[in-house]
């Protein structure tokens, strides 16, 4: 089974949509395995866009100011989910990283709408709602940088014979 990380940003969390959203997850067959709210600083999301994500060498140091100014602004919800091939499925199922862009029926074509010419020309990070790795490997980074081994959880939920797959007993 695959994990990835997904962290609902402060502007989820302050509307108060992050358990809708994760009920979308569930009901798709993932299994959450951690789960916690905190409200990490600068350097912890530094790590995270930067040491991980590369945010500032690939969109500038303006950007990653923004976002990581964004971040801190309030709590968020760091989340472990698990199921085949769980990264490419949650990022589908967020959308495209710009909320103008993202398809309806995603999370961030549902839940947000602002363009990045707007965000920037104001001054403003994306409030696109949501964090979710982008690779297995990044996940993998992203997961041990959020959550400590005692963390995650190793358990049998009732749905999985349908959701991974699971051969019935005979």
């Amino acid at each position: 089974m695959e994990r990835t990380l997904v962290v609902f940003k402060p502007d989820a969390v302050q509307r108060g949509i992050v358990g809708e959203i994760l009920s979308r997850f569930e009901k798709v067959g993932l299994k959450m395995v951690a789960v916690k709210m905190l409200s990490p600083d600068t350097d912890h999301f530094y790590h995270h866009y930067e040491t991980i994500g590369k945010l500032a060498s690939r969109r500038g140091k303006e950007t990653f100011d923004t976002t990581v100014d964004a971040m801190v602004e309030g709590p968020v919800i760091a989340v472990v989910l698990e199921g085949i091939e769980a990264v490419s499925l949650v990022r589908k199922m967020v959308g495209t990283t710009e909320p103008k862009e993202a398809l309806p029926g995603t999370i961030r074509g549902d839940y947000s709408h602002i363009s990045f010419a707007f965000a920037n020309s104001n001054g403003l990070a994306v409030p696109n709602i949501i964090h979710a790795s982008s690779d297995a490997a990044e996940a993998e980074e992203e997961i041990t940088h959020w959550f400590k081994d005692n963390e995650l959880f190793d358990y049998t939920a009732t749905h999985e014979k349908f959701t991974q797959a699971k051969k019935r007993k005979a």
